[in-house]
């Protein structure tokens, strides 16, 4: 029996690893693959051995953009695989252009490629910072290491290092007073005598108890790195005293204060009035000194690999000098590079150490600065919504003397219980087999908005079927309340103007019905 299971195993690896070998070698021949115009995409056979699957995004092309993704849309929790957030975030609205006057929320993103991005604990909680479409929603680690790459609306990119948020830096201004305030944290469980500032990435709601105070602030632009003078203002909508668990809709923040900071929060914001917002990320003596103003997608990186055409080997590190998959991100003045490498397979692709990342992405790719995210069983990269390497050799390891060298989880399959922590759960997607992440980075193509006219602002409607009324315009926002068929409302204005935009494959409105304001699709809706 054990020699026929033997035998069974050796055909089945020779036939999958002839196709395999074909398919690469036909990969090679096509050289860059198009994707649409300035994304390309290319698998690279290297005799070590090793496969690399690089996508690249020419910088010069202003309707691409770089954007970061959230698993499941919550920093506070949840992950999520490479292909969910690719799905999760195609077609939905995005910030890019939103430093115009007035600011523009109408585009929508063409998800094109999808990586895995930075490390995460237990809780499926990003380690480090993140900023997410213009959004700072998660900060960097004081006095931390690397800060990762960050894409600017100049379209600018640069590897920050250690960081960090001068308290006085971080600041609400109330305009009817004239008052300041300190931001003391962003998106993260409320203290003792602390305002923290809840953005939308947080979650569908602030989490909060009811001894505190908070305020809904709808924002007309997001809450961008803004160093004082500058700032991202909004207006105040809501004070909710002795009362917690706020809901957060997508343009808007919410200021939710306890003890003595609640009393300052209270005494100075009052409805209708305006709130400004500047933050600002400080580096650390002795760092490169980057500007971090209008950032637009960052999230945190690991072994800075190559900086100005150098290559850091990181010689005394084990994580560092052991083959291994990888995920990174490389730039030169041209191009964004994201780079795939499969590993723990010996016939096909053992992995890569760092400073051989750094060598191929100098000497292959051209590349002048690069910074390594998760790699491991993490590393990921979806093109078209499937997965395009070997994530099954990456997360269970083929390094045994059979290797099956196929997708499909044949053993092991306790792996899949999602009892097991966050960051071990694997899923058998549509898109292949994949290790859910806590975020990741989007190369995208940025869509022209598109509104409806069947409504204005004053039409009474009625729900024709049941529907759910959202967060924000589109399906990737949170419903915070179901609504029966023959409901009667009444469209409001909406401060950015984005009533009938299109996102998700619908056509949303901005609804008041019975005290509740929240987004529903035009499919839902009739004229009474």
């Amino acid at each position: 029996m054990r020699q026929q299971k033997t035998a069974l195993r050796l055909i089945l690896f020779f036939l999958i690893a002839f196709s395999s070998f074909s398919t690469i070698g036909f990969a090679q021949d096509l050289g860059w693959e198009t994707i649409t115009p300035g994304i390309d995409y290319r698998k690279f056979k290297l005799p070590d051995p090793n496969n690399v699957f690089v996508a690249r995004m020419d910088r010069s092309i202003v309707t691409l953009t770089i954007e970061s993704s959230i698993a499941q849309g919550k920093l506070s929790q949840g992950a999520e695989t490479v292909s969910g957030m690719y799905a999760r975030y195609d077609q939905a609205l995005n910030f890019w252009g939103g430093s115009s006057i007035p600011p523009d929320w109408g585009k929508r993103n063409q998800v094109l490629v999808a990586i895995n991005g930075g490390y995460f604990g237990d809780d499926a909680i990003p380690q480090g910072g993140q900023v997410y479409s213009g959004w700072y929603a998660k900060r960097y680690d004081d006095w931390g290491g690397f800060s990762g790459f960050a894409w600017k609306l100049d379209r600018s990119a640069f590897i920050g290092g250690c960081v960090y948020h001068n308290p006085v830096k971080q600041l609400i201004t109330y305009q009817s007073t004239g008052t300041t305030q300190s931001i003391s944290h962003v998106n993260t469980t409320r203290g003792a005598n602390e305002l923290v500032l809840y953005t939308p990435q947080y979650n569908s709601r602030t989490g909060t108890d009811s001894s505190g105070v908070e305020v809904l602030v709808e924002m007309n632009r997001a809450t961008m790195i803004l160093p004082s003078p500058a700032n991202a203002s909004g207006y105040v909508r809501q004070i909710r005293q002795d009362a917690g668990n706020s809901l957060i809709p997508f343009n808007s923040i919410v200021l939710s204060a306890s003890g003595t900071a609640a009393q300052t929060l209270l005494q100075n914001a009052q409805p209708g009035s305006e709130i400004q917002i500047s933050q600002e990320i400080t580096d650390c003596p002795g760092e490169i000194i980057q500007s971090w103003t209008k950032t637009y997608a960052a999230i945190q990186g690991h072994f800075v690999f190559l900086q100005d055409g150098q290559i850091n080997e990181y010689a005394d590190d084990p994580g560092a000098t052991c083959p291994d998959p990888r995920t990174a991100i490389a730039y030169n003045d041209q191009y964004i590079y994201f780079i795939v490498v499969d590993g723990r397979e010996p016939y096909h692709s053992i992995g890569m150490t760092i400073g051989q990342l750094g060598e191929f992405s100098r000497e292959v790719l051209g590349a002048t600065w690069g910074v390594a995210e998760d790699g491991g069983g993490s590393s990921t990269m979806v093109i078209d919504g499937q997965v395009v390497n070997n994530t099954y050799c990456n997360i269970y390891s083929c390094l045994w003397k059979y290797a099956t060298y196929i997708p499909l989880a044949l053993h092991d399959s306790d792996r899949l219980n999602p009892a097991r922590s966050a960051n071990e759960q694997i899923i058998r997607s549509p898109a292949g087999l994949e290790r859910v992440v806590a975020n990741g980075m989007l190369m995208v193509s940025v869509q022209p908005s598109q509104y409806s006219s069947t409504f204005t602002p004053g039409d009474t409607i009625i729900t024709k079927s049941s529907t759910n009324m959202r967060l924000g315009p589109g399906t990737n926002y949170a419903t915070f309340v179901s609504l029966p068929a023959g409901t009667s409302g009444i469209v409001v204005n909406q401060m950015n103007d984005l009533n009938g935009v299109l996102a998700k494959s619908a056509y949303w409105w901005y609804v008041s019905i019975n005290g509740m304001v929240g987004w529903l699709p035009e499919s839902a809706l009739t004229a009474p």
